[in-house]
């Protein structure tokens, strides 16, 4: 019966397959995440200070 390939992986066994990662990948992932993470931030930031953005409906409710 052969095993599923992802089966049920520890953390370490996750860990250890992170090696398989091409090294030119590494600084697109590098600029991937702190893309996503200025995204985020900004985002968020609007959410805060922006006091016009309408988070809610307004006016009659059915």
């Amino acid at each position: 019966m052969p095993k599923e390939e992802h089966a049920a992986h520890t953390i370490s066994q996750r860990l250890r397959s992170l090696k398989r990662v091409p090294p030119e990948l590494i600084p697109l992932g590098v600029v991937l995440a702190a893309a996503l993470g200025a995204a985020g931030y900004s985002i968020v930031r609007s959410f805060y200070r922006d006091g016009t953005l309408r988070l809610t409906r307004r006016g009659k409710q059915e």
